[in-house]
């Protein structure tokens, strides 16, 4: 349906403030897009876009149309994924962003059960530990660590009591000792995470029935932009890392790292299933989001802290 996509094509253009990010997502042309837009202010009657060499800004009758064209849309989009949903819902291609650690130690194997279960599904799975951008990359839906800030994303819970873990390698601990509290990792090597310019050097631990939060700034000895590198690390004994649970959960689980200061609560890193708006739970994301669930609970029931 031409219009459905012309509408589809104006509000991800509002949301990517790009009309190029909105072809390549949809892989069409800029071309294709411009004359979209163009075909729906003709219908309208009145400009929607300001248009500039370096800009694109909404009208005031743009935003207007935008109030009303953004729920309509999503519910048309919803209508016509419910009259195809039943067998053809569990085919297609799933566009998926996760951070390394997770998509290498946890989503591989469980996608690959995924497609076991749904041999008609194809995954096209995009790793890297900067927050991908679900609006601009060609992405259904992104595995992300922490609520997403942005209000008009769709943050679905999967595995919300999760949290980080301190761990080093029987190696390390051997040769330097086990902090006995959080306040002795000032005298220890650690393995930093870098995103973009920010170091993540102040490890957040609280105790006791008042939870009073203490925040430590640690030594970092090494530090990396890629999570699997830290953890890599740690397994060769460089160092104590402040891992998400998942990262290192069979690390742990076969004896490679040691969960330490496991008395104090660590910080919680719950796991969520962001998607740019509601038109993209298809049936085959919810039953992906149902299925990464039913592995997160009994995953979780292992975890140290």
């Amino acid at each position: 349906m031409k219009a459905l996509q012309d509408l589809d094509i104006f509000v991800r253009t509002v949301d990517s403030g790009s009309l190029s990010a909105t072809a390549r997502a949809l892989d069409l042309t800029p071309a294709a897009t411009s004359a979209a837009l163009k075909r729906l202010e003709a219908e309208l009657g009145v400009p929607l876009f300001v248009r500039s060499t370096r800009s694109l800004r909404l009208t005031q009758q743009g935003e207007r149309f935008l109030e009303q064209c953004r729920p309509a849309l999503e519910a048309l989009q919803q209508a016509s994924q419910q009259i195809g949903a039943g067998e053809q819902a569990l085919q297609g291609v799933l566009q998926l962003a996760a951070p390394s650690d997770l998509g290498r130690n946890l989503l591989l194997p469980w996608l690959n059960e995924f497609q076991d279960t749904h041999p008609r599904v194809d995954v096209r799975l995009l790793l890297s530990d900067s927050i991908a951008n679900v609006y601009s990359n060609p992405v259904d839906a992104a595995f992300r660590y922490g609520k997403p800030r942005d209000s008009n994303l769709v943050a679905l819970p999967l595995a919300a009591s999760h949290r980080r873990v301190l761990c080093a390698s029987p190696a390390y601990l051997a040769r330097h000792g086990a902090p006995a509290t959080p306040h002795e990792l000032s005298g220890h090597h650690c393995l930093c995470f870098m995103l973009y310019d920010e170091v993540h050097d102040r490890w957040r631990f609280s105790r006791g029935d008042a939870e009073a939060e203490i925040t430590v700034r640690v030594k970092s000895v090494n530090v990396s932009n890629d999570g699997d590198a830290v953890r890599r690390w740690a397994l060769l004994g460089k160092g104590i890392a402040y891992k998400s649970f998942f990262d290192v959960a069979d690390d742990l689980a076969q004896g490679r790292l040691q969960a330490l200061c496991t008395d104090w609560t660590t910080e919680a890193v719950p796991l969520f299933l962001v998607l740019p708006s509601r038109r993209q739970l298809t049936p085959l994301v919810r039953c992906l989001r149902d299925f990464i669930v039913e592995r997160t609970g009994p995953l979780l029931a292992q975890a140290p802290v």
